[in-house]
């Protein structure tokens, strides 16, 4: 079949290179309209839950509403992970699903369990879906700030509320735009008890007064001969002096109004949440994106509307734009692949000419690189994947490959042009180029099946890193599968039309440089190898033993760190610290980032804003910093921040990266490197544990920003209603209970329109009546009978202390300690902090402790392609085997794997000597590369002996080593040279993960090469003879003789041609 597509084309190779022309045109077009993004799709299907309970505490959120919802939620399909955070008035429950599961789906199934469900909930406790969004959801910050005086935080709030996010969420792609800062705005009834009691009032009144004067209803029709007009009965309260005119009731037929008892104002509620930008006081708009939208578009779109809306804001209001921007990481890592695949490309192109020295041969084997490139694009885009750093950098990686089915096609074919040129008895071109095609296609196509096959392990990989890698192995097969698929076909064509006229063909002999190097090789190389064959391959297992050494050495860690060009800092006090005081700590922290030169902009949200998906309390502060570029290293500007913010007294600091944190939450639930989780069910036991562990693993080097998950005893209030008491008083204590609630915290009794705008109406006592104790004490209550008492009447006002949250996973308590590693590899750590807790650290029973975050991860994905590389060489042998129906043949190629082997040992250590799971994944991708070298070379001692008339003799394998020198030292040249691009750029964004995956496949080919050059000789020499003569003696018996010719006690004379051909298709050098 393959001897058809290569005649195919060259019968019409005019169609064939018209159809690459037009290939390069659409494919050209489909790059320039492919979606855009960081990394690819790594969104694991979540299904995150609100659940409001106002008035409970902590204990009590856990026990009423996420016990009951976590139970359902465990028994659904799909259900991997259940985690739930119980705080004052909320719970959180995350339900993780399987990867792949379609998330719309997922929430149907949620939906349903919560149907099951809702019967068992307290009462006012409804289950609010999160919108759908995506771990690289969050992909802008706005501040809006203002320097007018006329603007107050309310009027910035009501702003944000009402103008700049309904017009966001218009915009297609938008998610959810979460708001937080300034004043939210209330129309309040502030009662006071003292002159309600005057009156014989009580809070009941108030409250059933507005919401009958705060109504409008139908009054049907009026008919006006032909016409009719509609009806509205307009009671509805309309401004603060409609408030005040409310009559309560009527005392001795004189109306009490709601001013005589009450002070009505506009006024925020009980704030939870804050926020700040550049050390000022500012309203944080955070803007999640829609699963699959493209963020650079979308960022533009976004961009474009705030602009629009800035000139409808008043005077002195401004929107920031850059406090945070996703799309700037993503264009500045894109770019960088796009110039590391350029640069490549040049690099390609140099060695290639250094080797052919023609114009026209280098011209038609850079062919591959564009048409290999689009074509990849082209199923792309039939796959629905997109541009991101892993798919650019499978082409990156891939680059130097590309070319290489060209290399080897182009480089027979215009040798044997060449040799025909000076032939006595010149075949017709045609006949020339195809034979020349037909003769290497057996090695091309081999190869690539085997560097197909060694990539089955990336696919099988699951969790994160499968999503980031699979990628990467998508590009790198296409673009070679589309590479050969070029070199059967335009290659040949091309090679027609431009090179049988060639006044190069007029030379008889190689390029200088090619001269050169095939007289090192013959004089210096295979002279002393095929001499001393086991002397050669002594020393190379000596090197290759003293790798395996070096390697059990290496530290591992998950991932490299990213370079975002940006830092998430998490600031937490004691829990139970105030938003007052929360919010002059960040302040001091934004103020005292910004006297780093390179810090530009700081946004700081504490504590949580309405449905925000993290139930922050008011002690947590999470401030972004967008950084400029800078000469100083990345490190050196984090140990500037980390020092700066030491001078904060009792502030626990984390710092992160926007992504690198996401995932890390993704990972483990947790928002840092390593998760150290204690389960367990007292929660006092829990806290004093995990101290103990925090205490262990403080001493461990490497170890930073170590801190416990904050689950303190946090200072309650309780009052308890005493039932014999309120009974005396022909009262209910659900009564007394919701008396309290309006009292305390307020009460929502109805809405206020505001043209389009609502805004809620609540009821309150001052908020002196909860300053104290005794002011507790005094809240007045009334009785059926009209008489008003005090609380102390019928309960007790306790001070206590209960927990600020608590957090559970897989229906158990659990208390994380978290942390964060410098200076060291993330495996070493791991070990360290595992052998001081075992040391240190005794758990009660029933207690057990589990490492999660990026070293379960890594750990995990190890395991997986070490045991999935067995069956992917196992599937590299059959393949091979089938094609040289030889095993010790088959060993001898393979034996290229560990002699790659050793450059890549050596390339890790001098990069620091910590191998990741890219690492691996490179290692993969070098085994299928390397083997390639061994299988043109052993193909053409085989060619050789079969065809062209040669002896299992020296001077046979001298020959077949120099005619192969040339596209192995190419081929491996342009594989190797276009990664250095990849190499010279340590930690710029988006090449963080391709730069060890440079280095390994680097390093590696040039040792494999190196010793393929040196070692594969000997070997074949050494040890092959016999199983050469098995495989010819089952194919061709009857050339035996002429091959083994000393075995067979055949004479023969070193002038005789056996093979009339072979005399004119001798290596000239």
């Amino acid at each position: 079949m393959l001897n058809n597509i290569i005649r195919f084309s060259l019968k019409n190779r005019m169609f064939v290179v018209a159809a690459a022309v037009l290939l390069l045109v659409y494919g050209g077009y489909v790059i320039f309209n492919l979606p855009v993004d960081v990394f690819p799709d790594l969104n694991r299907p979540t299904v995150t839950i609100f659940l409001e309970a106002k008035g409970l505490a902590p204990e009590e959120v856990e026990t009423l509403v996420a016990f009951p919802v976590e139970t359902a939620m465990n028994g659904a399909t799909g259900v991997q992970r259940v985690r739930s955070v119980s705080s004052i008035g909320l719970s959180l429950v995350f339900v993780e699903f399987d990867w792949g599961t379609d998330i719309y789906i997922d929430r149907q199934i949620v939906t349903e369990k919560l149907n099951t469900i809702r019967s068992q909930l307290p009462e006012g406790v409804n289950p609010v879906l999160a919108p759908t969004s995506s771990i690289m959801g969050e992909i802008e910050l706005v501040a809006l700030t203002s320097n007018s005086p006329d603007i107050n935080p309310m009027q910035l709030r009501t702003l944000a509320d009402w103008v700049v996010r309904p017009r966001l969420l218009t915009i297609g792609g938008v998610s959810q735009v979460t708001v937080i800062g300034g004043d939210v705005k209330q129309y309040q009834i502030v009662v006071w008890p003292n002159k309600l009691n005057a009156l014989g009032l009580t809070i009941h009144h108030v409250e059933e007064a507005l919401k009958e004067t705060n109504v409008n209803t139908s009054g049907a029709f009026v008919f006006k001969g032909a016409n009719e007009s509609m009806v509205r009965n307009m009671a509805r309260i309309e401004s603060l002096d409609d408030l005040r005119e409310t009559v309560i009731l009527q005392r001795n037929g004189v109306p009490v109004l709601l001013r005589q008892v009450a002070d009505v104002r506009f006024a925020p509620p009980l704030k939870r949440g804050d926020a700040g930008a550049n050390g000022k006081a500012a309203v944080i708009m955070s803007i999640q994106k829609q699963p699959g939208a493209a963020t650079i578009p979308l960022t533009r779109t976004i961009d474009a509307e705030l602009d629009d809306i800035q000139k409808s804001l008043p005077q002195g209001v401004a929107i920031n734009k850059e406090i945070f921007k996703q799309s700037n990481f993503i264009s500045a890592a894109i770019s960088n692949v796009e110039e590391a695949l350029r640069d490549g490309a040049i690099f390609v192109a140099i060695i290639l000419f250094l080797f052919l020295l023609n114009f026209r041969t280098t011209f038609i084997t850079l062919t591959a690189i564009p048409l290999s490139i689009v074509i990849t694009a082209m199923v792309f885009k039939w796959y629905g994947l997109s541009i991101n750093t892993m798919t650019l950098g499978g082409l990156a990686v891939a680059i130097g490959l590309l070319v290489d089915d060209a290399i080897v096609d182009i480089e027979n074919i215009f040798r044997r042009l060449r040799e025909n040129r000076h032939s006595a008895k010149p075949n017709p071109v045609m006949k020339v180029i195809y034979d020349a095609s037909c003769e290497v296609r057996n090695s091309i196509v081999y190869a690539t099946i085997i560097i197909v096959l060694v990539f089955i392990p990336l696919f099988a990989l699951g969790g994160i890193e499968g999503r980031i890698f699979a990628p990467l192995g998508i590009a790198f097969i296409v673009s070679l599968t589309a590479s050969l698929l070029v070199s059967l076909t335009v290659t040949p064509a091309l090679a027609s039309y431009l090179l049988p006229k060639a006044r190069l063909m007029e030379r008889e002999k190689d390029s200088p440089l090619v001269r050169f190097l095939k007289f090192l090789d013959r004089e210096l190389v295979l002279k002393h190898t095929l001499r001393y064959p086991v002397i050669t391959i002594l020393t190379a297992f000596g090197f290759l033993a003293a790798a395996i050494f070096v390697m059990l050495q290496f530290g591992r860690e998950f991932l490299p760190p990213f370079n975002e060009g940006s830092v998430t800092i998490n600031l937490l006090q004691l829990p139970g610290t105030s938003l007052k005081e929360s919010n002059r700590i960040g302040t001091t922290a934004e103020l005292l980032l910004k006297e780093i030169p390179e810090v530009e902009q700081t946004g700081r949200r504490t504590g949580r804003a309405e449905q925000d998906e993290h139930a922050e309390g008011v002690h947590s502060t999470e401030i972004e910093v967008e950084l400029k570029e800078s000469g100083r290293a990345r490190e050196k500007i984090l140990d500037d921040v980390r020092e700066k913010l030491g001078q904060l007294p009792g502030v626990v600091v984390n710092i992160g990266q926007p992504i690198s944190h996401r995932i890390d939450h993704l990972l483990s639930g947790i928002r840092a490197q390593i998760a150290v989780k204690l389960f367990g069910s007292d929660l006092t036991t829990l806290r004093n544990k995990a101290e103990e562990i925090r205490g262990a693993m403080s001493d461990v080097p490497g170890v930073v920003d170590l801190f416990v998950e904050q689950q303190a005893l946090i200072p309650q209030t309780r009052i308890e209603i005493d039932r014999e008491k309120v009974q005396k008083y022909g009262l209910k204590v659900g009564e007394v209970a919701e008396v309290l609630e309006t009292t305390l915290n307020g009460k929502v009794v109805g809405e206020v329109l505001d043209g389009q705008r609502r805004f809620d109406l609540v009821v309150k006592f001052p908020d002196e009546s909860r300053n104290d104790i005794d002011s507790l004490n005094d809240v007045l209550i009334d009785t059926p009978e009209g008489n008003l008492i005090p609380l102390r009447a019928v309960a007790n006002v306790i001070e206590s202390r209960g927990p600020n949250q608590i957090l559970r996973e897989n229906v158990q308590r659990r208390i994380v300690i978290q942390s964060n590693v410098s200076g060291r590899d993330l495996n070493s750590v791991i070990t360290d902090i595992q052998k001081r807790i075992s040391e240190h650290v005794k758990l009660p029973e029933g207690y057990f402790i589990t490492y999660g975050g990026q070293f379960e991860s890594q750990q995990h994905a190890m395991k997986k392609m070490l045991i999935l590389s067995i069956f992917s060489l196992s599937g590299m042998f059959i393949v091979l085997y089938a094609h040289f129906k030889s095993a010790p043949i088959v060993m001898q190629i393979l034996l290229n794997i560990p002699f790659a082997l050793i450059g890549s040992v050596v390339g890790i250590w001098l990069t620091g000597g910590v191998a990741s799971v890219a690492s691996v994944v490179a290692f993969i991708t070098l085994c299928g590369i390397a083997s390639r070298n061994g299988i043109m070379m052993l193909s053409h001692y085989m060619h050789l002996m079969r065809y062209e008339g040669e002896k299992f003799d020296k001077n046979m394998i001298i020959r077949g080593s120099l005619e192969r020198l040339v596209p192995v030292l190419m081929t491996a040249g342009a594989a190797a040279l276009a990664l250095i691009p990849l190499m010279l750029a340590k930690g710029e964004p988006g090449k963080e993960i391709l730069y060890p995956v440079a280095v390994v496949v680097f390093s590696g080919l040039v040792s494999s090469t190196l010793l393929d050059i040196f070692v594969t000789p000997a070997v074949f020499w050494k040890f092959t003879g016999r199983s050469v003569e098995k495989l010819f003696g089952a194919e061709c018996p009857d050339e035996l003789p002429r091959i083994f010719p000393e075995k067979y006690g055949v004479e023969t004379d070193p002038q005789a041609e056996v093979n009339p051909a072979a005399s004119e298709i001798k290596t000239k050098t």
